[in-house]
Parts: C-alpha cells; sequence; structure tokens
C-alpha cells in the first residue's frame, strides 16, 4: 500500500499551484470545476514519487483563524528535495522572496535534516533531505 494523494483546502486555487509548481517542481493537471458545488481542484503531480497533492477551493469552506500547524488533524507536508544542501538552498531562496521560515535547516531528533517554511496560505512545509 502507499499514498495516492493528500488533499488541502485553500483559498487561492492559482496562487498555491503556482507556488508549488515554482518551488517544487509539481505539474499541474487540468482543473475540475463543479458549478452545482462551487467546487474546483487540481491535481499536483511531483516529478518523483508516486503521491500526489490535491489542492481544493469551495466557496462555502472559511479559513479558521489558528495556527495550522498546531491544531488536530493533519499538521504538515514533508517533500524530500535531495540533499542537506538542497534543503539549505531552498529554504533560502524561500526566505528572500518572502516567505515565512518557521524552523531553520537543522538535524531533528528523529534524524531528518529539514527546515520548515509556510506556504502562502499558512500550511506548514518540511523541506526535507
Amino acid at each position: 500500500m502507499q499514498i495516492e494523494h493528500l488533499a488541502i483546502w485553500v483559498d487561492d486555487l492559482e496562487k498555491i499551484r503556482e507556488f508549488y509548481a515554482r518551488y517544487f517542481g509539481t505539474v499541474s493537471g487540468e482543473k475540475y470545476h463543479n458549478p452545482m458545488k462551487g467546487f474546483s481542484s487540481y491535481f499536483l503531480v511531483f516529478k518523483e514519487g508516486a503521491a500526489r497533492l490535491e489542492i481544493m477551493k469551495r466557496m462555502d469552506i472559511t479559513t479558521q483563524a489558528f495556527n495550522r500547524s498546531l491544531s488536530r488533524g493533519y499538521t504538515h507536508l514533508a517533500i524530500v528535495v535531495g540533499g542537506k544542501e538542497a534543503v539549505d538552498t531552498l529554504t533560502e531562496r524561500l526566505r528572500s522572496e518572502g516567505y515565512t521560515v518557521e524552523s531553520e535547516p537543522r538535524t531533528t531528533g528523529d534524524g531528518y535534516y529539514e527546515s520548515v517554511i509556510l506556504d502562502p496560505e499558512g500550511n506548514p512545509i518540511e523541506i526535507v533531505a
């Protein structure tokens, strides 16, 4: 068994789609739109690996004012970028382009070399070696 995809609700589909393509090399499938439900989504495919990310928007889903990484439920998405230097480089690129670095690159207690950044809507992403 394996994870096929993970889905997240977003406020701005196009902004999030561009973010993951620009920084993580995802390729977007065609936009799905269901006008009856006010629902739209994209599947984002990572070049290496089988799991996909589905970004979804629906008009009646609202943003809650809370820290997404400190609430029950899914807490982050971890993306392997290929080594310590790649983690450091991408972290600095994201910082220089105005994104929040929530946790600096480091080796964690469980042995991962990672940093944590927030996507444009505050979703935590672990950038992993």
